[in-house]
């Protein structure tokens, strides 16, 4: 699965890793919907940092069609909000 951080490019997931990162993106979603932006934050910062070390970098020049769309690390909570579907940032 192609991941594009905004702002940052896209990374290549493997789809064994995507469970980890479906329970980060479920607490990130928890801290939206009380409203504490410390741990949210926090959360966001785990599922991007989460991304990152599961995943492998594709080259700048590099145009492979995106999968998902994560929000860069200093989005607001309101930014991230906008994003998510109806199964979060990460489907599934």
């Amino acid at each position: 699965m192609i991941v594009r951080i905004m702002g940052e490019g896209q990374i290549e997931v493997a789809a064994a890793d995507i469970g980890v990162l479906n329970d980060l993106d479920g607490e990130l979603e928890a801290a939206i919907q009380t409203g504490d932006e410390s741990v949210f934050r926090v959360r966001l910062h785990a599922l991007l940092d989460k991304v990152r070390e599961v995943g492998k970098s594709l080259p700048d020049n590099s145009l492979e069609p995106s999968e998902l769309i994560l929000p860069p690390s200093d989005a607001s909570m309101e930014e991230v909000r906008e994003m998510l579907g109806d199964e979060g940032l990460i489907p599934g």
